[in-house]
């Protein structure tokens, strides 16, 4: 059998194969989906590919399966690991984590200022992928970034460096880095002017060098042999995806509940209301990773969150028996139902701190609103993607309970208004990346996948 693309999903632990065909007409189809483990750590990539691809095979009831295009999404290898250098924390390093984050990168260290001894410490304990270097708006303040920039230049840590800060900056900077090891990238300033981000070009090349990282990252020396078409990470192609149905659906965010963390995506502009009193500017799409809350690895975080004393009242049962024999997919109905009382703790958590909200000051004049963080309160529609929010059988309960847990009004949540959408197939990150080449097709894919398509 012979099929138009294939897209691979390189997780750490399993690698997933998505069969598409018909790319090119105005019903596009997706064929069917293979699993095996990933084969990384063996030293090569392609044993957990071709595994996933005989899966394929044998699902679809064929001997073979024969492809145009593989495209790829990845997080194994420790995913993109990055560490964020700006000037003041709540203007461009915060600005710079936003970009980061967005791209689908894993942040382990966020820093403000001129970088110190443990700083430097610290960079070299995480290994990072990739360093983003910002600070100063343009024709701002220039020093910090550069004296950050000659340390970083002066570790030959050999990977990737990013400079998005002060335009003015720019030549200095090719100047500190020409003679390192560390491939230099200059991008547009995340944060160019006071309450105004610029965080997409970022973004796009934090993509553009994961994919340069990825194929030499051990174990997945040998990517480009079977795959000839774009390669980004996970969490960045499920942006993606949430990017192309806001052109399409409007407001909306995108919930993945996985077994070690939460992530969260939201394209909106908020309300007029909000953004009047605004205190700092918030991107139009933002994500968030919850790393804490997962209801396989971290499922003891979760517990402890909800208590173990609630949770054995709520589900009547031995919460100790039921943690000690927790298996990453349930079987049993108490299983179910013990995992779908952590997603939802874990939707709500994850919500609540990807959200806004109204705050009070008083003063002389009296009592003030002012508003911080992300407005949801124009979410047209919640989407859920990722193993939990597509499989269990309360996935749709869990996400409307979003509305109900706001009783005070003052976190900017969706409303009962908002639509709960699924991605039946689970395959929005896989569309992510097909999406670089066939949007139309993509977007198509998406809206079949949530049960919407005309």
């Amino acid at each position: 059998m012979k099929v138009d693309v294939l897209v691979a999903e390189i997780g750490s632990t399993t690698t997933v194969v998505n069969a598409f065909d018909n790319i090119n007409t105005s019903n596009p189809k997706f064929v069917g989906q293979g699993q095996a483990p990933t084969s990384v750590l063996e030293g090569d990539v392609r044993i957990g590919l071709n595994g996933a691809i005989k899966n394929l095979a044998k699902n679809l009831g064929e001997d073979r399966i024969e492809y145009e295009e593989m495209l790829a999404t990845s997080s194994a290898a420790g995913g993109l690991k990055m560490t964020v250098h700006g000037l003041v924390y709540d203007m461009t390093a915060r600005a710079a984590k936003e970009a980061a984050l967005g791209a689908g990168a894993i942040i382990h260290k966020v820093t403000a200022g001129r970088l110190r001894k443990t700083d430097i410490k610290n960079i070299k304990e995480i290994q990072p992928n990739i360093i983003l270097i910002a600070g100063g708006v343009d024709y701002g303040e220039r020093d910090t970034a550069l004296y950050n920039a000659e340390l970083i230049a002066n570790m030959n840590l050999n990977i990737p460096i990013i400079y998005a800060g002060n335009i003015e900056n720019r030549e200095e900077m090719k100047l500190i880095f020409e003679n390192s090891n560390s491939k230099l990238y200059i991008v547009d300033n995340v944060y160019p002017k006071i309450d105004k981000l610029n965080i997409e070009p970022t973004r796009k090349v934090i993509q553009d060098a994961f994919e340069d990282h990825i194929i030499h990252a051990p174990g997945m020396e040998h990517v480009r042999d079977v795959v000839n078409g774009p390669i980004i990470s996970t969490p960045g192609a499920v942006m993606e995806s949430t990017k192309l149905l806001y052109e399409e659906l409007g407001d909306l965010i995108v919930l993945d509940v996985g077994g070690a963390t939460t992530d969260l995506h939201s394209v909106t502009v908020g309300s007029e209301k909000i953004n009047r009193i605004l205190i700092s500017p918030e991107p139009l799409a933002k994500r968030t990773v919850e790393g804490d809350l997962g209801v396989y690895v971290n499922m003891k975080n979760i517990v402890d969150l909800i208590g173990k004393d609630n949770l054995a009242k709520e589900l009547d049962v031995d919460i100790d028996y039921l943690i000690e024999n927790h298996l990453p997919i349930p079987k049993t109905d108490i299983q179910i139902k013990f995992v779908e009382r952590l997603t939802k703790e874990a939707v709500l958590k994850a919500i609540e701190r990807h959200a806004g909200r109204i705050r009070n000051l008083y003063g002389t004049g009296g009592k003030t609103a002012i508003a911080e963080g992300k407005d949801l309160t124009e979410i047209k529609y919640i989407i859920g993607t990722g193993g939990a929010l597509t499989r269990l059988p309360n996935r749709i309960e869990i996400m409307k309970e979003i509305s109900k847990s706001n009783p005070t009004k003052t976190l900017l949540f969706p409303t009962e208004e908002a639509k709960i959408l699924v991605d039946n197939d689970y395959i929005m990150a896989s569309l992510g990346v097909l999406s670089k080449k066939y949007p139309q097709a993509a977007l198509i894919l998406i809206k079949k996948s949530l049960g919407i398509q005309e």
